[in-house]
Parts: C-alpha cells; structure tokens; sequence
C-alpha cells in the first residue's frame, strides 16, 4: 500500500471514531438515568409496603428497609448515576 492509501484509510476511521464516541457517551448516560428512574420505582414500591407491613416509614437514609432481606437481599442499589446512596425524602416519603 502506498503512503497515500494509509493516509486516507487512517483519516477515515478517524472521522468515524469522531462520530461513534460521543454517541456512545450520551447512549451510556442515557441508560444509567434510565437505571436510576428504575432503582427509584423500585425503592418506592418497598417504602409503601414497608409501612403497609410496619405502620411506619423507614428512615431517610433507607437504612432499617435496606438492613431487612424481605425488602432487598441484595441491599439498596446505588444511584447509576453518581453511585450516591438514594434518600427518602420525610415529607413525601418518596425517594426523589
């Protein structure tokens, strides 16, 4: 191959990976707010059963639903996003 033909295949896939990354980044992003919308329906289903089975709602930072199995085995999830811990909020009791 000739210095030319590398020149143009090399400039080609550069065009291309210009085009893919950025693509790839927002399509990443994209599916972790779609976890965290997830995650959060998730969280609030339990805190409604929590205080169907208990009376009461769980703490703000979730740690006495999230120490119960029954809830979440594997424990509460952290926020995709961030990898912040989710918080109850004590006057809708709905993670936000």
């Amino acid at each position: 191959f000739s210095l030319l033909e590398l020149l143009a295949v090399v400039t080609i896939l550069g065009i291309i990976a210009a085009i893919i990354v950025p693509r790839v980044t927002v399509s990443s992003d994209n599916a972790k707010q779609k976890v965290r919308d997830h995650h959060k329906a998730t969280i609030n289903a339990a805190v409604e059963r929590y205080y169907v089975n208990t009376g009461g709602w769980p703490a703000a930072d979730l740690s006495d639903i999230g120490a119960d199995v029954n809830y979440f085995p594997d424990g509460i999830p952290a926020n995709p996003v961030d990898a912040s811990a989710y918080t109850l909020n004590t006057t809708t009791n709905r993670v936000n």
